[in-house]
């Protein structure tokens, strides 16, 4: 135990407690530890770069374009109605109907890509219905974890453990040799999830903007036809009670005019529903099927692209040909090759029919144009201001189909082993920029790049960890302890060694590093086969809770969630404890 090891080791507890204590962000903290470590010779800087050529993390840069695409033509958001129920039920009950069926794919599925796929779904979702995201992305990552668990292709880390025993002479994993174990830890880990986790997790919100006399209010009128699935239903019924960001203040119905709308009122064909509320919230509910603003082929609104249309905000000029006239009579859609969506004026509710309005100087109409309208009228004297309002995914029905299919084709390919799953992404990701179901400028934009580094530095700590002697000093010393306490100690003992690695350096590094332990380990129990106690490493070194630096899909929700290194924390050392105990108990059921 020379310089190596005790440098090593005190910067790894460094690092651990400059992440707690959040003085940075991660991946500065991760990067700067992994330079500390090549600075005196730990290791070379070769085998520290590594891990920024690593297959893995090439894989997960091209699915985070691959998610991006599925986002952009909003094909996705189709399905939040399956998801998570068109009602709204207590917390645990939605986050058991959402996250039994990730399980269930996790296990047949790369677990990386299903998160990459659902992380835009959720924060859609939560955005709409008032909810946390901090309260959805942790248990989406731990349930495609445990997921993985159950059988051999559910995740690398089987496949790992898989290799070490075939190159060690002994039988491998069958298909479904880890279901024994992985199933009761998957039913026990997800109702975990489901009923006790998201009680440990923040709950973290983006700042809600809330309508009022400070917030620009926009009046936007829809008409409901024939194809609207809430005709005959309550508003409550219908969804369009707790929307965010909009509020339904009047419907038309023929001659009658009701203003105070209650929840109870039933929808029915032809009425005309006036929202008020927030650009993109606005833009999201007119592509709501069956509820129509505008009849204009250029302009459809549940179909067009949002690389080539996009929303605008416009503030009309005192010297305006428009002021005096009425929308419908203002010719804009000729005038200004676009088609009025909503109008705000000066906090002010406008109670009229949209197309009855008559503009004034002042009024900030929200328009959809060609994308070029901000350079063409930005200096006209039409328009005090002219600036672009937010972007809502969009694009045509058949990209939307195009990206399924590629999705798909990518899932079959990596899951069957047909071609390596870097290969299947690359494909993946180019037939979606070459389908212009992504712009090359938003599958630039889409990698988080800040991950990558997170992921790359720990692959190199990991290397450098082993390359010190740290784990072959721990594991020895530990079990060398345990073997006096009986077979079930050292099945624990083995565990949680593994599953400290794990949180530490990553799952595959520490299979890496603990699975030799198990063959000398086997012949002193007198087993035939390392077989079990590969079962243990297999599991623990996927179940990854504690920390985000553990598993992948760990760190892809770690921005988008908001979340700090103790949430992980709080959250998953209690179902590191559990998913352990569990594990042990099987397999020394099971096999001693």
């Amino acid at each position: 135990m020379g310089f190596d090891f005790w440098y090593t080791l005190v910067l790894l507890i460094l690092m651990t407690l400059a992440l707690l204590r959040e003085i940075a962000e991660a991946d500065v903290i991760i990067f700067g530890t992994l330079v500390a470590l090549m600075l005196p010779g730990v290791i070379s800087i070769d085998d520290a770069l590594l891990g920024f050529a690593n297959q893995g993390v090439l894989t997960i840069a091209l699915l985070f374009i691959i998610a991006a695409g599925l986002r952009s033509t909003g094909v996705l958001f189709t399905l939040v109605p399956f998801i998570f129920g068109r009602r709204r039920a207590a917390l645990p009950l939605q986050l058991l109907r959402f996250l039994v069926p990730v399980t269930a794919l996790s296990a047949f599925t790369n677990n990386t890509s299903i998160v990459a796929a659902l992380i835009p779904v959720v924060n859609k979702w939560t955005k709409d219905n008032g909810q946390a995201l901090s309260r959805f992305l942790i248990p989406l990552s731990y349930a495609a974890i445990l997921g993985g668990m159950c059988t051999l292709i559910g995740t690398s880390t089987n496949l790992v453990v898989h290799g070490f025993l075939l190159e060690s002479g002994h039988r491998g994993f069958g298909f479904f040799e880890l279901t024994g174990v992985g199933g009761p830890v998957a039913v026990l880990g997800l109702l975990y999830v489901c009923f006790i986790t998201y009680r440990l997790l923040p709950d973290r919100r983006e700042p809600i903007e809330e309508l009022g006399e400070h917030i620009r209010e926009f009046v936007v009128e829809l008409k409901v036809e024939e194809s609207y699935p809430g005709i005959g239903r309550s508003i409550e019924d219908a969804g369009l009670r707790h929307l965010r960001g909009l509020f339904l203040f009047q419907i038309q119905r023929g001659a009658r005019v009701i203003t105070a709308v209650a929840p109870s009122e039933q929808i029915h064909q032809g009425d005309r529903l006036f929202f008020t509320g927030l650009p993109d919230t606005i833009l999201e509910l007119q592509k709501t099927p069956g509820l129509a603003a505008i009849n204009d082929p250029k302009f459809d609104l549940k179909n067009y692209d949002a690389d080539e249309f996009r929303p605008f905000e416009v503030v009309i000029s005192e010297s305006s040909p428009l002021v005096g006239k009425s929308v419908r009579t203002s010719n804009f859609r000729s005038l200004y090759d676009s088609v009025i969506l909503a109008i705000h004026r000066n906090g002010e509710r406008v109670n009229e029919k949209v197309g009855d309005i008559v503009l004034r100087s002042g009024d900030t109409l929200l328009i959809l144009a060609d994308k070029d309208f901000g350079s063409q009228w930005y200096h006209s004297k039409d328009f005090f201001l002219v600036t672009s309002s937010g972007r809502v995914p969009s694009k045509p029905r058949s990209k939307g189909y195009i990206a399924l299919a590629v999705f798909g084709a990518f899932v079959l390919l990596a899951s069957l082993n047909v071609i390596p799953i870097v290969l299947a992404a690359a494909l993946g990701a180019i037939g979606l920029v070459v389908t212009k179901c992504i712009s090359t400028n938003d599958s630039k934009v889409a990698v988080d790049w800040s991950v990558l580094v997170v992921i790359a530095s720990s692959l190199g700590i990991g290397k450098a960890v082993e390359q010190a002697g740290i784990a072959a000093v721990l594991a020895d010393g530990i079990v060398a302890e345990l073997g006096q306490a009986g077979v079930f100690a050292i099945l624990l003992g083995l565990y949680f060694i593994t599953n400290f690695y794990t949180e530490v350096i990553t799952n595959n590094a520490a299979a890496a590093l603990l699975f030799p332990v198990t063959i000398p380990l086997a012949a002193s129990l007198g087993l035939g086969s390392p077989l079990p106690l590969a079962i243990v490493v297999a599991i623990a070194a996927s179940a990854s809770f504690a920390t985000p630096i553990g598993y992948q899909t760990n760190l892809m929700v770690y921005g988008p969630g908001g979340y700090r290194f103790t949430d992980y924390v709080k959250a998953g050392l209690p179902l590191n404890v559990l998913v352990g105990l569990l594990t042990v108990i099987i397999v020394h059921t099971y096999y001693f």
